[in-house]
């Protein structure tokens, strides 16, 4: 394991694992135009090689597509990883809120401990392991209460199924309820230099309560890689397809802040997605950082970011960087 990855704290839960993480929804297929399993299981290899141990997945990427990938790639490995999976979506009872259809199957948001208690069982056998580290609540179903929730998660802690809750997509009082009812342990929630919303609104209560956030969508769907040229098209199922943000001004507006903070690319030898990952986790309460890739190349890339330590006068002109060029961005 590489000895310069930044190693941080999953909470009050004990756990340990590597800032910068492997979030594989693209390696799923769904909303990205398909996957390709081996070079799928090669980007989680090379990952892990890199000193990458946590690895976030979930059932809705691909009906348990993800998953099962995940578990294929991590066999014979599971002591160098930290799993991160979810609960929630569930196209198997029916029960809770309609959210949306995947592969002709309705998905709905449910919570309850009855669907609770179904999911980890199918994402364990998926990911071939007999524990998850940390767990993680996908969407919030107003159908159940949050102290229901939370008491079938912790019946799980206690069974040592899980080791570590979590909670995705909350809002301020949401995550008051699950703080309220029990041990949490991390959220996860989008952040990026474009959308930082949650410093008004999450992080004050995560930092009070020692809940760890993990950070997706890092790369705002790789636009702020620097990578996306104004003229490439998007095809297929490819949530970038039709999506305001890709639109060419934006992507100049990218270039732009990649043009203002080349010097300090140049001075670490690092790419803009790196810069931009080691900026995430430099910010008051972004614990870890979740970042995509399909390919082992995309996965090196990625982890040498959590070998970055940008100093206060970077990260300074970097901000300076970010207000001249990325506000007032196409939505």
């Amino acid at each position: 394991m590489s000895s310069r990855q930044i190693q941080r704290a999953i909470g009050a839960s004990g756990i340990q694992a590597s800032a910068v993480g492997l979030g594989t929804w693209a390696i799923g297929g769904w909303m990205w135009g398909g996957t390709d399993e081996q070079a799928s299981i090669k980007a989680i290899e090379a990952s892990i090689d890199a000193g990458v141990s946590l690895i976030d997945t979930a059932p809705a990427y691909g009906l348990g597509r993800s998953e099962e990938i995940v578990g294929k790639a991590i066999k014979g490995k599971r002591d160098k990883v930290v799993i991160a999976t979810k609960c929630g979506l569930n196209w198997h009872s029916g029960k809770g809120n309609h959210f949306f259809d995947q592969d002709g199957k309705p998905v709905h948001r449910y919570l309850g401990a009855d669907g609770i208690a179904y999911e980890v069982e199918q994402s364990l056998r998926r990911l071939g392991t007999d524990h998850i580290d940390l767990y993680i609540t996908h969407w919030q179903d107003p159908t159940t209460p949050i102290a229901e929730t939370v008491a079938a998660l912790e019946k799980l802690k206690a069974a040592g199924k899980i080791r570590a809750i979590g909670a995705s997509n909350v809002n301020a009082e949401e995550l008051k309820q699950y703080v309220a009812a029990g041990q949490l342990d991390a959220i996860q929630e989008r952040y990026s230099m474009i959308d930082r919303e949650i410093e008004g609104t999450l992080l004050p209560i995560t930092q009070k309560h020692n809940v760890a956030t993990l950070s997706y969508s890092s790369l705002a769907l790789g636009l702020l890689t620097g990578s996306i040229d104004p003229g490439r098209a998007f095809s297929g199922d490819d949530q970038r397809k039709d999506n305001p943000r890709f639109s060419a001004s934006n992507r100049q507006k990218v270039a732009g802040l990649k043009q203002a903070i080349q010097p300090i690319l140049d001075q670490h030898k690092a790419s803009m997605a790196q810069i931009v990952i080691a900026w995430t986790l430099a910010q008051p309460g972004i614990t870890f950082a979740l970042c995509g890739a399909r390919n082992p190349e995309q996965a090196l890339d990625n982890a040498r970011a959590g070998e970055v330590r940008l100093n206060p006068g970077e990260l300074a002109a970097i901000d300076k960087a970010i207000a001249t060029h990325l506000t007032q961005l196409d939505a």
